[in-house]
Formats: C-alpha cells, structure tokens, sequence
C-alpha cells in the first residue's frame, strides 16, 4: 500500500536501486576547489571520468566530503550536473540545510531547506537523495515523528527514493535510535539507511541490526569500521575513504561477498591502514587528508586539492598519508 502523497513511481525506482546498488560501493565524492574554495568545473569533470571508471555501483554528490551543505547554490548545481553529464551509475544527492541558510533558521525552516534542496537535486537528474539528520530534533518533543514525516515529504516533492543517514555529532549529525530507523525504513520509497557513527561500534551494531529487519539497504559509512561493518551486516557501502582510492574499498566488499577470507582479512588490513591515516581527530580535517590523496592519485591537479571549509591541519599530516599511499603502491605493485 502506497502512503497518500508519495507518487508509485517513487517505490518502483527504489525497487530497481535496491537491486542495482546492493553489494556495490558509492563513493562520497570530492569537490576540487583552491585555496579561496572555487570550484573548477573542467578539473570536476576530469576527476569524475577517472572516478566513473573504477569499479563502483554509483556516486554520492553533495556529501559531506564533498562539502556539499557549505558550496553555494550555484556551485551546487554546477557540481551535479556536471556528474549527471559525466556517468550513466546511479547519483545519490545529500539534501540537507545549507550553511547560508543554518545560522537562525526554525525547524520549520529547516525541513524546507532540505525538500528545497532534494526537489532541485531531482531537477538536476539524481536518482536518489540522501536526507541528511536535522541535528534540532534530537531534542524536539515530536523529534522522531518529524524525523519520519521529513522524509516521507521529501519521496513526495523531489518524487526520488530517499536514502536516511546516521551521522555522527562530530559533523554536525545525531544519533538515530533503532526504533526510528525501522520507522525511515518502513517508508514507501524509503531505499535504506547510511550509517557513519565514526567510532561507536555498540551504536553501529545496534543501527546495522534494526535495519536488516527490513528490506533495505544497509550502507556502511563507516571508514574506520568498514571491515566489522560488512561482519555486522552492512551490505553496501557508501564512504568519503573512497574518493580517491576507490579500489582499496570495492577490493573489501567485493573479498567479502565471494566468501574469500583470506583476501578479506589482506584487503581489510590495507584499507585500514589508509583509513588510519586519513580519519582521525580532529576528524573534519579527513576531507583535506583526503585532497591530498587524490592529488597524489592524479585525479586531481596540485592547486586544487584544498578543503577551505575545514580545520587547520598539523604539521606531518600530508606526508602521513602520503607516506601511507606510497607503501600501499608498493605492496600492490609487488604482488602484481
């Protein structure tokens, strides 16, 4: 039975991406910008041509690595429709409240940016729109019905699936408990949920379990749990760690699903390393260590790898991860 208000081809869409997404990694793309945060379009297009031909089900756009909430509206709209034009996989597009929009805003006004921001997202052909968590209703009476009610509007305007997200309080997230997630995920239209909890694995398991009592996706975000992730039964994967070393992910899941625990365990262990290198506090500084890695990667030229809405990052860090990529190259290379 279709929910009043929630078109039918909104649920027959999410049918088709259950399938085409399960057991595949999205990576959560970069925004190439310089130091003054403007946005190149033809590095983007370079950079999404190298990225749309690893072995990946689809792209996450305007998330948080991609510091999709901070960009303008214009950059914004530049950013997916230059995806749009570059791959024919499945876009995933964040829909939250845009920093411009944030500092003042009501509830209210809240949930109107994110349908504002899902609608122009399916006018610039996503697939799908992923609602970020509105962090004011984590202490709202009628949070959880809210929470519930704002996605459901959203499948409704932006007539796209919706995917929900689980984002920890280090980037602006909060915690959804089970019973909540089980609701999201009872939503006609509803394609799974996204769970980055960062370090909290009690959290992790407890998220993981609720959502697999339903028919939807289970899609880790956690980079620095992703291996547990997959044991805990996480079934795809949508991560930030993958926006420049794509393969060091899909090589995990993919050792994963054919049951190959040796080659599990091997490809754990290299991701981990890289996660190690690239994820820790202050943890909004992964975005940055993550430029850098696409620059050493070639994906992305040196003048624009830079995260200007970010933290100061300390001396040491580029050449740590670095330092990481270049003995990953040598391993991988050795056993070619």
């Amino acid at each position: 039975m279709v929910a009043k208000g929630v078109p039918e081809h909104v649920v027959d869409r999410a049918d088709e991406l259950l399938e085409q997404l399960r057991g595949t990694v999205l990576p959560a793309v970069l925004t190439p910008m310089d130091e003054r945060g403007v946005v190149d379009l033809g590095v983007l297009r370079d950079y999404a041509a190298r990225l749309d031909a690893a072995p990946v089900g689809g792209f996450a756009v305007w998330a948080h690595t991609g510091r999709g909430l901070y960009l303008s509206e214009a950059d914004r709209v530049a950013v997916l429709r230059t995806w749009r034009e570059a791959t024919d996989k499945p876009l995933v597009a964040g829909a939250g409240v845009p920093r411009d929009v944030a500092p003042g805003a009501t509830v209210a006004e809240a949930e109107a940016a994110v349908e504002a921001m899902a609608v122009t997202a399916a006018g610039l052909g996503a697939d799908a729109v992923m609602v970020y968590p509105l962090s004011a209703l984590a202490g709202h009476a009628d949070g959880h019905a809210r929470a519930v009610r704002l996605h459901e509007r959203v499948a409704e305007a932006s007539g796209l699936p919706v995917l929900g997200f689980f984002l920890h309080g280090e980037a602006g997230g909060y915690e959804y408990p089970p019973a909540l997630i089980r609701d999201l995920l009872a939503l006609p239209g509803a394609l799974g949920v996204k769970l980055a909890t960062l370090d909290r694995a009690m959290a992790c398991q407890d998220a993981i379990r609720a959502a697999q009592a339903t028919d939807g996706l289970v899609v880790t975000g956690e980079d620095r749990m992703f291996g547990p992730s997959l044991m805990w039964g996480a079934d795809t994967a949508l991560v930030g760690i993958a926006a420049a070393r794509a393969e060091l992910t899909t090589a995990v899941l993919d050792a994963w699903r054919r049951g190959d625990a040796a080659e599990f365990v091997r490809a754990s262990g290299r991701l981990d390393r890289f996660a190690e290198a690239a994820f820790y506090a202050p943890i909004e500084g992964y975005v940055q260590r993550m430029h850098w890695a696409a620059v050493w990667e070639g994906l992305v030229p040196e003048g624009w790898g830079h995260d200007p809405y970010g933290v100061g990052v300390g001396v040491g860090e580029r050449e740590r991860v670095m330092g990481c990529l270049e003995e990953l190259g040598r391993e991988l290379g050795a056993e070619g």
